[in-house]
């Protein structure tokens, strides 16, 4: 009986963290964003809504290696992921790495074949591979 009355006090302040998260998300405190997000992924390495947040935080900086570590462990368990397939496949265009980027596109196209974000992606892909 204790395992079940620990567990549900574990997962109320995971839930009061995330909130917090996304909080701090808004009022752009990034670095305590990653501060607490690195210690949710401890307990619950497999959060997609905190690896998404985390890996885009990594993204909007730069950190394009970093943010498809991030983006990679959602796709293991979401592979079709329209939004983080979209990040990937931006940050692996900054990266230089066009075809890996393709590949994203063309799977974000057969979720959604109209998918604006893509079409100008693969566009500044093509104007860069001339």
């Amino acid at each position: 009986m204790t395992g079940l009355f620990h567990k549900s006090i574990e997962q109320k302040e995971i839930i009061k963290r995330k909130k917090e998260l996304k909080a701090l998300v808004k009022d752009k405190q990034y670095d305590k964003v990653l501060q607490i997000g690195s210690e949710l992924l401890e307990k619950r390495p497999d959060d997609l809504d905190v690896l998404f947040i985390v890996g885009s935080i990594y993204y909007m900086r730069g950190k394009h290696k970093t943010s498809i570590s991030y983006f990679n462990k959602i796709l293991d368990i979401s592979s079709y992921d329209p939004e983080t397939l979209l990040l990937k496949a931006n940050s692996l265009f900054e990266l230089g790495q066009y075809n890996e980027a393709i590949k994203c596109c063309s799977k974000i196209q057969e979720i959604d074949p109209k998918n604006k974000a893509v079409l100008e992606l693969l566009s500044k892909i093509n104007t860069k591979q001339r």
